[in-house]
């Protein structure tokens, strides 16, 4: 009995640091780059709604 406790806690304990392991090692370098771009203005904004309908 004392065996099968002690190979529980040893996964146990085996699982909780591969956990953090994989925390720590995810996500580090992988942020989107700032990127510069001009302010918003509103004389950007179109003349008509996208939704209306066109004329070539």
């Amino acid at each position: 009995m004392e065996i099968l406790l002690a190979f529980i806690v040893i996964i146990v304990l085996l699982a909780i640091a591969a956990t953090i392991s994989a925390v720590l090692r995810d996500g580090r370098g992988h942020l989107p780059p700032v990127r510069s771009e001009r302010d918003w203005r509103a004389l950007d904004l179109p003349s008509s709604a996208y939704w209306t309908m066109r004329l070539l």
